[in-house]
């Protein structure tokens, strides 16, 4: 109801207390290309396991035209959800923009990113979220997801767990700024997409 939709003022005072950035001091290491990998300290017996525990024994099998990093799915992780919560990141990311996951006020909930690494080792991979909620940002969280090596197969990151905002004035819509980024600031994939708070499950 209009009567309990939260002030600007209110708004603005849950960005202020979401801006506790800290300044983290790391720079990250010179890019190499996965054959200069592959050569250094060929002798180095403990390296070259290290290396291929990353790598992987075999070459993997590349699309030339696939972009090195790919980032396929979205999926809210939540046990009391009726069904499953995925946004298919491989499809109209501007579809996302019209519609709302529906999130149960109060409940325990994590954020699992589906991605691949194609061609070469990429460093510091990162998962950037800023929260708005009428065009006031409340939050930002970066989560550092990691180093990771080409295969064919995916691989997942989950955010730490999670409790959805409740109460009569976090009930609502939330609109959601995501980036996949990295060590080099390359942009592998940014969407928005909308969380919708409510009392029930149901509409």
């Amino acid at each position: 109801m209009a009567e309990h939709e939260p002030t600007p003022e209110q708004l603005a005072a849950i960005a202020a207390e979401n801006e506790e950035s800290e300044a983290v001091n790391y720079k990250p290491p010179a890019q190499k290309s996965l054959q200069e990998i592959q050569e250094l300290d060929k002798d180095d017996e403990s390296l070259r396991k290290y290396k291929e525990a990353l790598l992987g024994a075999a070459s993997v099998d590349i699309d030339p035209s696939a972009p090195n990093v790919q980032v396929t799915r979205l999926t809210l992780m939540c046990e009391t959800a009726p069904a499953p919560l995925t946004l298919d990141l491989q499809g109209d990311l501007e579809s996302f923009k019209k519609q709302s996951f529906i999130l149960k006020e109060g409940v325990e909930y994590r954020i699992k990113i589906s991605f691949k690494v194609n061609k070469e080792i990429v460093s510091g991979l990162k998962y950037v979220q800023q929260t708005y909620r009428k065009g006031v940002k409340l939050d930002k969280s970066d989560y550092m997801v990691g180093s990771y090596g080409p295969r064919p197969a995916e691989y997942e990151f989950l955010t730490p767990l999670e409790e959805a905002p409740k109460g009569m004035l976090a009930r609502g819509t939330y609109n959601i700024k995501s980036k996949f980024t990295d060590d080099d600031k390359h942009d592998h994939l940014s969407w928005e997409w909308n969380l919708n708070i409510k009392k029930d499950w149901k509409e």
